[in-house]
């Protein structure tokens, strides 16, 4: 039986998220979001790094393989409340193959999984899928129109600086353009070691079509979106990156690599792909961005499509249904 509280059937719900080294990072910023909506909802929220033994009716945690300790505590002691898994793009497409006990056993712990992407079933032990719920995560629509920058062609990159994000790819890129273009790459994202902020740094000093501008307060990264022609996002893997859904409710369209995470939001048949780590391929997107009105256009009515997946209410109406499965459960 699924545990309650007495206060018109809200729980208590314990919400477990390794922070990282920035609370702009995508675990907290979805942790945050979630909080919300929970508590719209009617529930109370307490949010935690770890697992105390806090009263709680129910556990929602992100990433299997960090808040592994936490979810065998929970589910140990309360064997008969609900867990919700959120799994992250580590957990699908890392540590399913390379670190995968605790991974498995967080699976099997969890009542649920949450995917962020339409295609992270594909990853997924064939005896987990029928615990998968997919949520897309929300975007607010921009409180300001788009006015993307008359000076520069603005290619923006939204993202920390980490091996997992191959974050200086669009750079690379951009050195392969005509000296005739006037395509800027403008990151912003913190360095995650010492060896990208010294890389960064240095291709900032070497390139003059990139500027790094590292971690830059919310309403800097919101300014910057709707300044830009382009987004990049070339990734090695992404569970569903919520920049790509920022970027599509913005109407600003997105160039990323081919990958089930970016696939699983933009759609098998859109037109902004590269391969991983094809730098030359990038370059051509890019220059068709600053030179081709079809094919941005073409851009554009593909972003609009997929626009109704990543509205706030389309969310919070998944999360309403994933937690009415326990209530009917009972």
């Amino acid at each position: 039986m699924v545990g309650r509280s007495d206060a018109g059937g809200s729980m208590n719900i314990i919400l477990v998220t390794p922070w990282g080294l920035s609370t702009r990072a995508g675990n907290a910023v979805a942790a945050l979001r979630w909080a919300r909506i929970l508590r719209q909802l009617g529930h109370r929220v307490s949010v935690s790094a770890d697992y105390a033994d806090e009263p709680a009716n129910m556990m929602i945690a992100i990433h299997a393989w960090r808040s592994a300790g936490a979810i065998a505590r929970f589910k140990t002691r309360h064997p008969d409340r609900p867990l919700i898994l959120q799994l992250s793009g580590t957990d699908i497409y890392e540590y399913l193959t390379q670190d995968v006990e605790p991974t498995l056993r967080s699976m099997e712990f969890a009542d649920r999984l949450v995917a962020l992407n339409s295609l992270a079933w594909r990853a997924i032990p064939t005896r987990f899928r029928k615990k998968l719920r997919v949520i897309h995560q929300s975007a607010p629509k921009p409180a300001s129109p788009r006015r993307p920058s008359l000076r520069c062609v603005d290619v923006c990159v939204i993202g920390h600086l980490r091996d997992v994000k191959d974050p200086l790819r669009a750079a690379l890129a951009a050195r392969l353009l005509p000296a005739t273009s006037r395509i800027r790459i403008v990151h912003i994202g913190r360095a995650y070691s010492s060896k990208w902020a010294t890389a960064a740094a240095a291709e900032t000093a070497a390139n003059p079509r990139y500027l790094w501008r590292g971690e830059v307060p919310r309403a800097a990264v919101q300014k910057l979106l709707l300044r830009s022609h382009a987004m990049v996002l070339s990734s090695v893997s992404e569970g569903g990156a919520n920049v790509i859904s920022e970027a599509v409710v913005a109407g600003v369209p997105v160039l990323a690599s081919r990958i089930d995470g970016n696939v699983g939001l933009l759609g098998a048949d859109y037109a902004g792909y590269f391969r991983l780590g094809d730098t030359q391929t990038l370059a051509r997107l890019l220059r068709r961005i600053e030179t081709d009105r079809e094919f941005l256009a073409q851009l554009r009515r593909a972003i609009a499509r997929r626009a109704p997946l990543f509205e706030p209410k389309r969310e919070v109406g998944a999360w309403r249904s994933l937690l009415a499965e326990f209530s009917a459960e009972r």
